[in-house]
């Protein structure tokens, strides 16, 4: 589904998200996907066998390839732990989908397998055989249970109508037609702009988890609000207006300035360090206000005001049903922890998200934990001289003045200063609330931050935690240093 653009002042405050003070439990390592849904990956293996529809051999062959790429793009994704099953998020998205099939049984009859995808897009994907994802994005950035369902009900619609199939037979009947092929032989032999008439002919014919036929998008938006409306949940158009910003969550100014974020936790903060001593066209003059031109990642969608104009005459005047602040929570917790767990490169956006839910009010010490994990992943790449990737630098276009400091800071602050960070941080008040897992994976943490190389104590230091924390979330990061 699309991003979003500013909504209506009432609607925001009505569906506001409240403060959370109280740290709780995640899933559990056994819950990441290559554990939890081991059964159905293997199922998806044997049963997914690609069916006969073509006599010409080599159409059926092609369409046998993709039909096999989009079966090993689910068994890799479950694989790789792309999924989880929290059991909170889980069942309240399930429970979505289940109004919705009770309320159509004849377009569903059978209740679809639903996947929670990690990824922080604010997104959702039909992957047909009735299969469906939501990924946590989504789930973080819908401000009410009508907008989670619509979006969830254009990804059923996509499976009702066969998009995800009727797309790999479309695919492999074109990548094997004369008129694709003698297009090809044309740009191959053109003496001028040979690469860009080849990109034109070339269609991408891999499954892929983001992107749509755009073409599919009205159909999947109309028939989504006929299962909405059979199930009795409200449809607002509002929403394709809200999913216009959604990529621009960098964008986002912080409520304090930067060095506030950090002497809250008795950190040195020099403001130099914010200031770009570099020189060149990276250092001139920039608003940090214009994102216009930016792509984002529902692109292959309709633009998202042509599907509110479309749609709005079918809006109903309802009153919305907040998602509980628990939903909201863990969704955002997870993303921040995979976001520190499987990228060396995020950890400046991975902070920044920390500190934009400290300004919504969230008092929840687990962000103090993870500023301090984020501060000692980012010393551990230091050590082995790649802090740059370890922070990850995002264009201007794409980040707000307050990013751009902070991943300025971050850059430029002396080795000795980040080192200081690490050990405050190490003494701070809030471990006395943090649970027997997490003051375990502390000690892990510290250690890799000092020990970039793993030696045999640090080695030691993460296998005590997965042997004392079987079940906890972290021994996905700590298992990864004892292979």
């Amino acid at each position: 589904m699309p991003r979003l653009k500013p909504l209506i002042t009432a609607l925001l405050a009505a569906i506001s998200l409240p403060a959370i003070s109280q740290t709780q439990s995640l899933y559990r390592f056994q819950d990441l996907s290559h554990l939890y849904y081991q059964k159905q990956k293997d199922s998806l293996t044997k049963a997914w066998a690609c069916p006969s529809l073509y006599k010409e051999k080599e159409t059926q062959k092609k369409y046998g390839e993709i039909w096999n790429d989009r079966t090993k793009f689910i068994t890799d994704a479950i694989k790789d732990d792309d999924f989880l099953h929290d059991k909170e998020v889980h069942s309240y998205v399930e429970g979505i989908i289940t109004q919705i099939v009770q309320a159509n049984k004849a377009m569903i009859p059978v209740k679809p397998l639903l996947f929670i995808d990690r990824s922080p897009s604010v997104n959702a994907y039909a992957i047909g055989n009735n299969i469906i994802a939501v990924n946590l994005g989504l789930v973080a950035f819908s401000q009410s249970r009508e907008e989670l369902a619509l979006a969830i009900a254009h990804e059923l619609s996509h499976n009702i109508l066969n998009h995800p199939d009727n797309a790999m037979k479309q695919r492999a009947e074109w990548l094997t037609s004369k008129e694709y092929k003698e297009s090809l032989t044309t740009a191959l032999d053109s003496k001028y702009e040979r690469l860009s008439r080849i990109r034109k002919v070339l269609e991408n014919y891999s499954f892929n988890r983001s992107k749509h036929q755009r073409y599919h998008e009205s159909d999947a938006d109309s028939m989504a609000i006929l299962l909405l409306k059979k199930s009795n949940i409200a449809f607002n158009a509002d929403f394709f207006l809200r999913l216009d910003s959604s990529d621009n969550i960098y964008h986002t100014p912080l409520k304090q300035p930067v060095k506030n974020y950090f002497t809250a936790y008795n950190l040195p903060f020099e403001d130099s360090w914010t200031k770009n001593r570099s020189k060149g066209l990276s250092t001139k003059t920039y608003d940090f206000s214009d994102s216009t031109s930016n792509e984002d990642s529902l692109k292959t969608h309709p633009e998202c005001i042509e599907r509110y104009n479309k749609t709005r005459s079918q809006s109903d005047k309802a009153t919305l049903t907040a998602i509980p602040p628990q939903i909201h929570n863990n969704a955002t917790k997870m993303i921040i922890w995979n976001m520190y767990n499987n990228g060396a490169w995020n950890q400046t956006a991975c902070l920044y998200r920390i500190f934009l839910e400290k300004d919504k009010g969230n008092t929840d010490e687990w962000y103090d934990f993870m500023v301090t994990n984020v501060i000692n992943r980012i010393c551990f790449f230091d050590n082995m001289f790649h802090r740059f990737k370890a922070i990850g630098v995002k264009q201007k276009e794409y980040i707000s003045r307050d990013y751009f400091a902070m991943q300025t800071m971050l850059e430029q602050m002396p080795r000795e200063q980040l080192d200081k960070y690490c050990k405050v941080l190490q003494e701070a008040s809030f471990w006395k609330s943090m649970s027997p897992a997490e003051n375990g994976f502390k000690k892990v943490s510290y250690a890799l931050a000092l020990d970039p190389y793993n030696s045999a104590p640090t080695k030691k230091t993460a296998a005590e935690f997965t042997k004392q924390n079987s079940t906890s979330l972290y021994c996905e990061y700590a298992n990864s240093f004892n292979k």
